[in-house]
């Protein structure tokens, strides 16, 4: 992860967040209504770490998923 360090405004700030709160919208929430609280949490929960984090390829990181992108970090740092 990179801090961000750019001025008030810059659009490239919130790219990101924005990808990932638009793919969570088209993915699960749109035209649903949750009941509890709780049923929202469990439905964010179960997006994020069993299809959006393990699963889903993202163009940013050469097609890996986040977990894999991760592990192939991790084990370059090793090697080095």
């Amino acid at each position: 992860m990179e801090i961000s360090m750019s001025r008030k405004g810059n659009c490239h700030d919130n790219t990101v967040a924005e990808s990932f709160f638009s793919l969570f919208k088209k993915d699960r929430v749109k035209r649903r209504i949750y009941k509890t609280r709780e049923e929202a949490r469990s439905e964010i929960f179960e997006y994020i770490e069993c299809f959006y984090n393990p699963k889903r390829n993202h163009g940013t990181s050469g097609g890996l998923s986040p977990n894999e992108y991760k592990r192939q970090y991790y084990q370059n740092l090793e090697s080095v």
